[in-house]
């Protein structure tokens, strides 16, 4: 885990992010999992967003405390992915499938590792937070997430049929 760092977003760091969003769209992903709507808002917007919801003084009604966080390579300081983590549930969507951490690589980088160091450091994170267990999911048909999630210690608990055609597995991670 030496070799990735967490580091939360800021204005500096727009190039980066509108970069790993794009390679993303190139490579056909609309969805930037774990980036906590980056995807959906312009960056400025997203910064104060994510700003805000990091407190619970501060967090939206409509959302839960959590910290999104940048995951770096060290060596040339490369955005690689993303992790954002829930301090709970209290919402229906969460509640039901979107779990405690959402989490993404760069296409180019992955199937290089990455994924099991960010989930790793996630957990770290969600531990530090005093939680002794999170649920995580993944589509049925993303393998790597499965294997991830699973090489992480999750335990799948059920399945979910949503109106799209899609399967969602949900798992969780005793801490």
């Amino acid at each position: 885990m030496d070799h990735l760092i967490f580091l939360l977003p800021s204005p500096d760091m727009k190039s980066a992010a509108l970069d790993y969003q794009q390679e993303h769209l190139l490579f056909g992903e609309t969805e930037l999992h774990g980036s906590a709507l980056m995807d959906a808002l312009p960056y400025e917007e997203w910064l104060q967003l994510i700003s805000d919801n990091r407190s619970p003084a501060t967090v939206h009604s409509n959302w839960v405390t959590a910290d999104t966080y940048f995951v770096l390579r060290k060596s040339d300081r490369r955005l690689i992915g993303m992790a954002d983590i829930r301090h709970s549930l209290d919402t229906p969507f969460l509640s039901q499938m979107g779990g405690h951490i959402g989490y993404g690589v760069r296409p180019s980088e992955r199937r290089k590792g990455y994924a099991a160091t960010i989930l790793q450091m996630a957990l770290d994170h969600a531990r530090s937070l005093r939680l002794s267990r999170v649920m995580l999911s993944c589509y049925s048909d993303n393998e790597g997430s499965r294997k991830t999630i699973l090489k992480g210690g999750g335990k799948k608990e059920q399945e979910l049929f949503l109106p799209n055609g899609k399967t969602v597995e949900i798992y969780w991670i005793e801490l």
